[in-house]
């Protein structure tokens, strides 16, 4: 296929023939949308070939290849990401012009694709770039949510959830593959017997059956021939499984398998469905990795060695006992060598020590659900218990088993079936380790380590700041692109007076672009010459979003109560999406949004203070916030937050890391330096100590703390609510169930450091300096260090094989060795 995207003229021609062809007029009559169409369809169609010359090179070199298991994917747009990767970016943005229209204006029509809720979902996107840039064959697998999570609106001052349509002008970029799908089944009974061999038989009537489907997506890396695959599996109805009389009852089945993420599991009949989710892909996954690997090879015996098979989260274990299934069942493994295969093939990452993350299924829904896979777990137990019993911690195997309680316990066996276990920061693995997987550790040291995570800087300071990336390239040159540890040459200027002044001005040209985004959106004027503090993360009591509203609650009583009391002027914003079943979380979105009526419509304290809240928070909306934040708040309680994605965004665009010592915050103020990042609040020991004392009271805080007990009596007398009642799950969480998270505890060290946050930021040169440090210490956490720690000491991944002429051929030059 030409390149039609050479140049401009090229390129232009391709486009407005494209346009005639599929929508039968010319470009200047085409609609906005279709132009969008025609574009994506153009890009992706070129990247076919790269594509292509990526399978081509994987068979032929025998490469091994990984398979990233995630419930989650959150991509964000990919227009201007993978016009940037392929490096044609300034081609397709040329021939719009010519043709008088704005490139932005057509990526602004792309839809966020709604395939996660958080951190997990970024995570894994960030890792399938660094692995596409990285010419690693590193390929996810996840399912394809009609409706993704929610779109939150905020109505009558509350969250109201609404469908995420992110697909009403279809998805430009997959590639549908009817002939690849994969029967699912569900339920039933089956028979089992051994025969005179001693070899296991069984017989499955399934009593549900469907599809699965899969739609392919490239993932390009830079400025490299790699392109890899996200395969998003939906569900189709299998015709020969419907029963007489009951079509739409099961044609509804089949829809609400792929209908939303997260489907609320509160009930049993939302358990269900959540764990069909988890079977489904993750059965569709495994099928299409054993299909692919017979392609080139005659045998399965090699399958760890060419294959290996990331968990992220307890979401898709049954990875492993589906693969037991498939090895013993399909292609007459005995228990043993099969064993033996998954164990090679799989790993496990955990993102939680949060004891209700950590996934549990009733027994008897796994039993009914997927009898078949039941029975291979309840095996896994027992030889996994006589395992321990040789090894003298018999002791010790309540904290391990796998079905205890009446559930099935998903983290112990992840653990179980795979080779390695890994946290997300060194903390977090640390407390794995001593803590919530102690026996574990004890009992195999050599499994657990810890990959501390990272996200892509590409995305996150190259394509979505520009301002600074071309800052950067003026002092650094563009190396950080390919190697972002070459951000560490920042150091040589940090205290350069021409370099603090034009960092701040283009500071200042970021947060003109989101206080123009929060006035055409949402009608709301803020000061950009105030401080931007920003807390952008998915609404959890242990994030303590709380703590962060009642301070701004108690900076606005307190000026009210007296007239010569007054701050550094401050817009403070919120962003966070809360579970629809999650009550207290909805009641803090709520507060927060009270407090903003009640503080920006104060003529007196407006002018020091604001309080925004972004409704549906995005990949795209973080794009605009997190570059234009001068204070990162990081304050979950200690030992909760597993690593943490957004405080490394925040620091590579310049942002103070205010927050306590947890997840991947202590590796920041390593790098940064304590004198360049403000941390407060009781750390994990303490925590331990006063836990261990059972010493904490509230109401002992309280008494003593007459501006916190201003706060807390301000939730039921009327200062923000006409109704005194409108936040009593807050004042329940806070006073009568002893404040969980310690937000009380640590208040007054959070109030300090925003005090010494302020008069920091008063210091122009200053602050310029420790925002210019932190910047160029961000490299160590972009996820290109992450993916070639997994790489080389998990997945055994080696680059794929592209020659010279290649590179050439797609425009690219080869980088020497």
């Amino acid at each position: 296929m030409k390149n039609i995207f050479s140049d401009a003229q090229t390129f232009k021609e391709a486009l407005t023939t494209e346009v005639a062809h599929r929508f039968g007029r010319d470009f200047e009559d085409a609609y906005p949308e279709e132009r969008y169409l025609v574009l994506g369809s153009l890009i992706r169609d070129q990247l076919g070939n790269t594509w292509k010359e990526t399978k081509k090179s994987v068979a032929e070199h025998h490469t091994k290849q990984l398979y990233y298991f995630s419930m989650e994917f959150l991509m964000g747009r990919l227009m201007t990401n993978n016009l940037m990767n392929m490096g044609v970016y300034d081609v397709v943005k040329e021939a719009l012009d010519d043709l008088g229209m704005d490139l932005h204006n057509l990526e602004e029509l792309e839809a966020d694709a709604g395939l996660g809720n958080g951190g997990l979902g970024r995570l894994a996107a960030c890792f399938l770039d660094s692995l596409a840039s990285l010419n690693l064959a590193g390929n996810g697998n996840c399912i394809r949510y009609r409706y993704g999570l929610f779109k939150q609106e905020i109505i009558n001052d509350q969250q109201v959830e609404k469908p995420d349509c992110w697909l009403r002008l279809g998805n430009v970029w997959e590639v549908w593959k009817p002939q690849h799908d994969v029967r699912v089944k569900f339920g039933g009974t089956l028979d089992a017997y051994m025969d005179q061999f001693g070899k296991f038989h069984s017989n499955y009537h399934p009593s549900f059956v469907v599809r699965a489907v899969p739609y392919d997506e490239p993932i390009v890396g830079y400025h490299t021939p790699t392109t890899n695959t996200l395969r998003l599996w939906d569900a189709a109805v299998d015709e020969e499984s419907v029963q007489a009389g009951k079509l739409n009852e099961y044609l509804n089945a089949v829809s609400a398998l792929t209908a939303n993420v997260y489907p609320d599991d509160s009930t049993e009949e939302g358990k269900e469905l959540r764990l069909k989710q988890e079977y489904f892909f993750v059965c569709a996954g495994v099928d299409q990795i054993i299909r692919s690997h017979l392609r080139t090879y005659p045998t399965l015996d090699n399958l760890g060695e060419k294959t290996a098979i990331q968990l992220n989260d307890t979401h898709p274990v049954l990875v492993i006992p589906e693969l037991m299934r498939v090895l013993m069942d399909d292609y007459n493994y005995n228990w043993d060598d099969a064993w033996n295969i998954v164990r090679q093939t799989v790993a496990y990452t955990n993102h939680t020590i949060m004891s209700e993350a950590l996934e549990r299924w009733p027994q008897h829904l796994v039993r009914n659900l997927l009898p078949r896979i039941y029975m291979i777990i309840e095996e896994i137990e027992r030889r996994f218990y006589h395992y321990v019993q040789a090894r003298g911690m018999g002791n010790r195997f309540a904290e391990m088993s796998i079905l205890k309680d009446q559930q099935v316990h998903m983290a112990n066996l992840a653990v179980v079936g795979s080779h390695s276990v890994n946290g997300v920061a060194a903390i977090h693995s640390e407390i794995l380790v001593n803590d919530v997987m102690n026996a574990f550790a004890t009992l195999w040291p050599e499994r657990f380590n810890n990959k501390t995570n990272g996200v892509t800087h590409r995305r996150w300071l190259v394509y979505s700041n520009p301002q600074l990336t071309s800052l950067l390239k003026e002092y650094i040159g563009d190396g950080f692109i390919r190697h972002p540890e070459q951000l560490e040459k920042l150091m040589e200027y940090v205290d350069d007076p021409t370099l603090q002044e034009k960092f701040m001005n283009v500071k200042l040209e970021r947060k003109k672009i989101l206080a123009k985004y929060v006035h055409d959106e949402l009608g709301i004027d803020v000061d950009v010459n105030t401080v931007f503090d920003v807390q952008c993360k998915r609404l959890h009591a242990y994030k303590r979003q709380l703590m962060n509203i009642m301070h701004v609650m108690s900076l606005y009583l307190r000026m009210k109560q007296d007239p010569n009391f007054r701050v550094q002027p401050t817009t403070y914003f919120f962003a966070a999406k809360a579970a629809p079943g999650y009550a207290l979380a909805k009641e803090i979105i709520k507060l927060i949004v009270k407090v903003a009526n009640r503080v920006n419509n104060d003529p007196l304290v407006s002018r020091y203070m604001k309080v925004v809240f972004i409704p549906n928070y995005s990949v795209s909306i973080a794009e605009i916030l997190i570059n234009a934040a001068d204070v990162s708040e990081q304050i979950s309680m200690a030992g909760k937050e597993a690593s943490g994605t957004s405080n490394m965004k925040f620091m590579m665009n310049g942002a103070l890391t205010l927050g306590t010592l947890d997840g991947a915050n202590v590796e920041i103020v390593e790098q940064v330096g304590y004198e360049n990042a403000k941390i407060f609040g009781l750390r994990v020991e303490e925590l331990e100590e006063i836990k261990r004392h059972n010493s904490y009271d509230v109401w002992s805080i309280y008494n003593s703390n007459p501006n916190l007990a201003r706060v807390i009596d301000s939730l039921h007398d009327c200062t923000w609510s006409n109704n005194p009642n409108e936040f009593q799950l807050i004042f329940n969480d806070l006073m009568l169930h002893r404040d969980e998270f310690f937000v009380l505890a640590d208040f007054d060290a959070y109030a300090q450091a925003h005090r010494e946050v302020s008069a920091w930021y008063q210091n122009r040169p200053a602050w310029a300096r420790a925002m210019l440090i932190n910047i160029a210490k961000s490299g160590y956490f972009s996820s290109d260090r992450t993916i070639r720690q997994y790489a080389n000491e998990i997945w055994g991944l080696d680059e794929i094989q592209f020659t010279p002429e290649q590179y050439e051929k797609f425009g690219f030059e080869k980088e020497a060795e």
